[in-house]
């Protein structure tokens, strides 16, 4: 619902249905939160995603939960994996590792303001030992503690971009947080 508040079309499909959708019809495709963990069988499909992204798609994944068996899967195009790090203040202060990277300024300027009135986190479940193809947009760190990067990571791929985000939109969007919009729209807005 919160992206057919930002003026996006929206079809829903079930990963049964990916035997037979035609990817390349729609701008941006996001799968679910812990899609991966709910519906295994999507691995079947990972050539058909990345393929759809290298053809000049935008794939936008939502945090899996890392566990054992996780930890030899592949999640993206190029190899990263999934952790544990979260960062549960709400208000943790963001850090911009890349400010001039697109998804940070188009169509928004993304600023710290986009971080104000978030509630009960900031993400989890975080990208962790990340090719270098992928780029780090965010780090956050809760009082006493080091950054955690890999809230965001993207990497083009062919012609499009693959996203993976712990940041917690789940939360955000229902709760009407203004800058979690702004920043969605931003992600979902890709165009190669």
């Amino acid at each position: 619902e919160g992206i057919e508040q930002l003026g996006f079309s929206v079809t829903r499909y079930e990963v049964s249905d990916l035997a037979t959708v035609d990817l390349n019809q729609f701008q941006s495709i996001v799968l679910g939160i812990r899609i991966y963990n709910v519906h295994p069988e999507l691995h079947n499909f990972d050539d058909k995603l990345f393929d759809y992204v290298s053809a000049g798609g935008n794939l936008v994944m939502q945090y899996n939960t890392a566990s054992r068996s996780a930890s030899d899967q592949k999640f993206g195009p190029y190899p990263f994996e999934i952790s544990r790090k979260r960062v549960t203040e709400e208000d943790a202060a963001v850090k911009f590792l890349d400010p001039k990277h697109p998804i940070l300024n188009t169509p928004n300027k993304i600023t710290e303001k986009d971080f104000e009135n978030w509630v009960q986190e900031r993400g989890l479940y975080f990208a962790d030992n990340w090719d270098e193809k992928y780029t780090s947009l965010f780090a956050w760190h809760a009082k006493g503690e080091d950054d955690v990067k890999g809230a965001l990571i993207v990497t083009k791929h062919g012609k499009g971009q693959f996203v993976y985000t712990g940041i917690s939109f789940f939360r955000e969007l229902p709760n009407g947080v203004e800058g979690a919009y702004r920043l969605f729209a931003n992600i979902l807005s890709y165009q190669p």
